[in-house]
């Protein structure tokens, strides 16, 4: 089968919305047979899933859902929020700032998008709207700070594209950090940016002394120092990314026993999740390992690459056109979908035009958090529209369109200085 019909056929499985582990995988079966034949074709398949079962390198996937839903369980994302809005509420749209730093520390020890706006929604879109805030402006600030999960390490998007490239997880993680951060300050910028656009007048709280705001960091401080456990143990070599995975885990265990929040029914209840959500990523993982297999049998990679170079276009506006494709892409699908789905075709063409596989993994990252808040499939909106069903969505889509374009000059910045994303893991 030719791999123009083979891709024609899994976009339109899954537009017909056919799981897309299920899609890829059905594909890749299919395709790899009409080259190789079918009894090596399912000895193959066979080994994929054998082999990626028993894999010691996907322990870090558990291993850092786990953290992330102990993080939660722990309630310590209401000591965030507390901790940025005594630095910040004092401004204007300073609750909203405040959000969207402790989503930035939220996603640190977390690591899911979804987690995040979900937590972060029923802790401060009460306080915004006390204070006087839009709904368009506290839940879109909600839903976008939300994004940052998946590129603030430790990232599970970040562990997917790693496992799919072969490039080592800990340097990904550590090429994320810049770039979150500056993520950050640019959604900051947004909020203010929103303020303009909407003319919001909001009032703003009474400025704490200086030993008051010092006092509100005593509730995140062991959330902070396990972010920098498991990152510093990475960026030191005192461990790989998938021992930072266990000790973040045994660490989000005993933050989670030492808040008092360790009862028997919430932590089955995290682990029941931890396993549902590790199965679900497995069978999309592994359909996209074997579907890596059929675009290598049909010469995928081969033939874009020549059809590149005879069109004479330069890097970069390969580049330019992959950005258009996430966008169009993010309207449709879910991340790990987007992630699963495009890798394995643009990361043998991307880095055959000499870029860095760590920063096509940051670029690809940052690229696909837009599809958690553009329409009509936005993620983190639809979690914000199940904690807060009385906001109308088309007032969400329109707050989150300063913080959309904040992410695309972002995105361009990632490209034009992609040290901002190699300077910390060149630094090792």
């Amino acid at each position: 089968m030719d791999w123009p019909i083979g891709v024609a056929l899994l976009l339109g499985l899954i537009f017909c919305g056919v799981p897309i582990a299920f899609a890829m995988a059905g594909v890749g079966l299919v395709g790899v047979a009409s080259i190789i034949g079918w009894t090596p074709t399912l000895s193959l398949i066979g080994q994929t899933y054998f082999d990626g079962g028993r894999s010691y390198t996907l322990s870090v996937v558990p291993l850092f859902l786990l953290m992330g839903n102990l993080v939660v369980q722990s309630g310590v994302a209401a000591e965030l929020f507390k901790a940025a809005n005594a630095w910040l509420g004092h401004r204007k749209g300073g609750l909203a700032m405040a959000t969207i730093v402790a989503c930035g520390g939220f996603s640190s020890v977390c690591g899911s998008s979804l987690a995040t706006t979900a937590t972060m929604a029923r802790i401060a879109l009460p306080e915004m709207r006390r204070f006087g805030y839009s709904d368009r402006l506290a839940s879109s600030s909600i839903a976008s700070g939300g994004t940052l999960g998946i590129l603030i390490p430790p990232s599970v998007i970040l562990v997917i594209y790693g496992i799919l490239t072969q490039q080592n997880i800990g340097m990904l993680f550590l090429a994320g950090l810049l770039p979150g951060l500056v993520g950050i300050v640019f959604y900051i910028f947004a909020v203010r940016l929103s303020l303009v656009m909407y003319k919001e007048e909001l009032a703003v709280q009474p400025k704490l002394p200086l030993i008051e705001r010092f006092r509100a960091l005593k509730g995140v401080f062991w959330a902070l120092a396990l972010f920098v456990f498991v990152l510093g143990g990475i960026y030191v070599g005192a461990f790989t990314a998938t021992e930072a995975a266990g000790m973040g885990a045994g660490g989000a265990f005993l933050l989670t026993a030492a808040r008092g929040r360790l009862t028997l029914r919430d932590t089955l209840a995290t682990l029941f999740d931890t396993a549902k959500t590790t199965a679900v990523m497995f069978f999309i993982l592994f359909g996209a390992l074997f579907f890596l297999n059929y675009v290598n049998f049909s010469g995928l990679t081969t033939d874009l690459r020549e059809w590149i170079n005879l069109l004479g276009v330069g890097p970069y506006q390969v580049i330019f056109s992959i950005v258009i494709i996430y966008l169009i892409l993010g309207c449709l699908l879910e991340s790990l979908s987007m992630v699963t789905l495009t890798v394995p075709i643009f990361f043998p063409i991307v880095v055959g035009l000499g870029f860095d596989p760590i920063w096509f993994g940051i670029f690809v990252v940052i690229a696909t958090e837009l599809s958690y808040i553009t329409p009509p499939i936005g993620m983190n909106i639809f979690v914000m529209r199940s904690v807060a069903p009385e906001v109308p969505i088309e007032r969400i889509y329109a707050g989150v369109v300063p913080f959309v374009a904040v992410d695309i000059v972002r995105l361009a910045l990632l490209i034009f200085v992609p040290g901002l994303a190699l300077i910390i893991p060149q630094s090792m």
